[in-house]
């Protein structure tokens, strides 16, 4: 069932008023792949009145007043992407589409669309509260660089002149904040939420102020590393961070939701649709990317340098059960229009799910070290038997014709199971790959991929070979879709010319998939694009900031160099 999008749809559920207003950069679409969506479904699943308003116009109150005001708080996200990464590219030029847009065109997103938003619901409702949510709200909640303005900025919570950000996830946070607000309780002390206080907090880690971090670039990788450090929710400690007269309050990350919980959220009464309202204005091509898919987990232990989701998502992967995700099948199945095919299963790494270290269960993340770079730690007992479980499963469910594991996989996890890796890539390659397998080396070179964070070249051409022994195996001709990056923080035009020719010697391929590295905020990527410093602040790095060089950079590797 829909979240409520206008008053019509309040009057069907019997309501006459909404305790909470979501506020979304995003067309409505009705999908646990939309963040929105799931803070929406998870209050009314646990008895609270929540509407959703979707893209409003910035410049008229029509939008953002049709739904009168909430009791408890607005909740204010610019969508599933940061608005100036969905608004311009890495070479900062306008973006004329937009897949969460209806018809695909940029038009209905504010450029730093939390703060736009922020600003319309002060206009037209004065004295509300406002909640910041989502990834721009997320990955900004502390002094920040940003490349559009390449400038450290504020907090985005002083910006946006919001009462507080419920960061990461956030489906526990915003639950127990509601409880809060309406039983009149002090929500201070709310874990996963940040907020502005005219006082420091006793106990709490105090990070370089905002200035000290705009004027000094050894003071910002202080501060991002004492950040970074305390994202996890078994060890983080409260962090605070001055700025002007006030400081910037983050109380611990939320616990890690069980198995249970991730169940309940993903099988909650989803349309799997776009709102209806929309259709006038045309598709939203981000639907058609989800349509028929599954989320089998969350979290990312991977820990890419360039990538944020172990800040947003967090590094524990948490999986749902096998029976929870074969219910959501059999429930797609029996939908009008299905077509026998489930287009993805998996998560933030495919072939994470229900893999994971039980010590980091039980105390937490590692301090000295990381779960599968620079190599795989023992502990962490890499076993696909339950993936392979689980594709039988939904292979053999009931009108189910074909299954295709989309989303990206670790090869180096493949190549660390010795006792089922080979059995597991064999499956998807005979039954669940559509021609095409993709993976993200991202570079090759020894200088680059070290700074990246991810395996070199040694474990690419291992499991390119394990890849088309296993096609031969099996009499199939399918090929490996390889994701490049260009202009990382430390990589050359040399750089680039090394993985030019090992594409084309070695893994004997035209590249096609080649992006330009973008600096969002919060991952230690950026804080090397920032500081012109690797990430132990060791030694200087060259990075290439014109966007012509980046451009050349990527123009080396697809071959078009003049």
């Amino acid at each position: 069932m829909f979240i409520p999008a206008t008053q019509n749809e309040m009057k069907k559920r019997g309501w006459d008023h909404l305790d909470v207003i979501l506020v979304s950069g995003d067309a409505y679409v009705d999908t646990p792949y939309n963040g929105t969506s799931v803070i929406g479904h998870w209050l009314i699943d646990n008895g609270f009145k929540a509407g959703i308003i979707a893209q409003p116009d910035v410049s008229s109150p029509d939008d953002i007043t049709r739904l009168g005001e909430p009791s408890l708080f607005w909740s204010v996200s610019a969508g599933c992407v940061d608005s100036m990464v969905a608004n311009y590219s890495a070479t900062k030029k306008r973006r004329k589409d937009d897949d969460f847009t209806p018809g695909g065109i940029n038009n209905k997103r504010p450029d730093r669309a939390c703060i736009a938003y922020s600003n319309l619901i002060r206009k037209y409702h004065k004295g509300a509260k406002i909640v910041l949510g989502g990834i721009e709200a997320s990955l900004r909640r502390i002094a920040h660089y940003d490349m559009w303005s390449d400038s450290v900025r504020r907090s985005i919570l002083f910006d946006a002149k919001a009462d507080m950000i419920t960061y990461g996830m956030a489906e526990t946070s915003n639950l127990e904040l509601a409880h809060s607000i309406k039983n009149e309780k002090d929500w201070k002390d709310i874990r996963g939420i940040s907020y502005i206080s005219g006082e420091r907090m006793n106990g709490y880690v105090e990070m370089p102020s905002y200035e000290r971090c705009a004027d000094d670039k050894n003071e910002f990788i202080d501060a991002f590393n004492i950040f970074y450090n305390n994202c996890d929710p078994m060890t983080a400690k409260g962090l605070m961070q001055k700025h002007g007269d006030r400081y910037l309050i983050q109380n611990p990350p939320s616990r890690n939701i069980s198995s249970e919980v991730l169940d309940r959220i993903y099988e909650s009464d989803y349309e799997n649709k776009v709102h209806p309202s929309h259709s006038k204005d045309g598709p939203v091509r981000s639907m058609e990317t989800v349509k028929q898919s599954v989320t089998t987990h969350r979290g990312c232990y991977g820990e890419c340098n360039f990538c944020a989701i172990a800040v947003h998502q967090g590094r524990t992967v948490i999986s749902r059960s096998e029976d929870s995700i074969i219910r959501e099948i059999e429930k797609m199945t029996k939908k009008k229009g299905f077509n026998g095919i489930v287009y993805d299963v998996g998560g933030p790494t495919a072939n994470m799910y229900a893999i994971e270290c039980i010590k980091k269960c039980q105390v937490g993340s590692c301090t000295d070290r990381r779960c599968i770079y620079p190599k795989m730690c023992e502990k962490l007992s890499v076993d696909h038997r339950r993936q392979i479980s689980l594709l039988e499963r939904i292979k053999n469910t009931e009108g189910v014709k074909k299954v295709f594991v989309s989303s990206g996989i670790r090869y180096d996890m493949i190549l660390a199971d010795k006792m089922n890796g080979k059995k597991y890539l064999d499956i998807i390659v005979k039954d669940h790959v559509s021609g095409q397998l993709k993976i993200a080396p991202e570079h090759i070179s020894d200088d680059v991929v070290k700074l990246m964070g991810k395996p070199g070249k040694r474990e690419l051409l291992e499991f390119k070979k394990m890849f088309d022994a296993s096609n031969k195996e099996q009499d199939k001709k399918q090929f490996l879709t390889y994701y490049l990056i260009a202009a990382h923080p430390g990589c050359y035009e040399k750089h680039m010319d090394e993985l030019r020719n090992f594409i084309t010697k070695e893994l004997k391929t035209n590249p096609e998939q080649v992006q330009i590295f973008t600096p969002t905020p919060s991952t230690y990527s950026t804080m090397m694009y920032h500081t012109r410093r690797d990430i132990k602040n060791e030694k200087d790095l060259k990075v290439e900031k014109s966007m012509q060089m980046k451009q050349r950079q990527k123009d080396i590797v697809l071959g078009e160099r003049e």
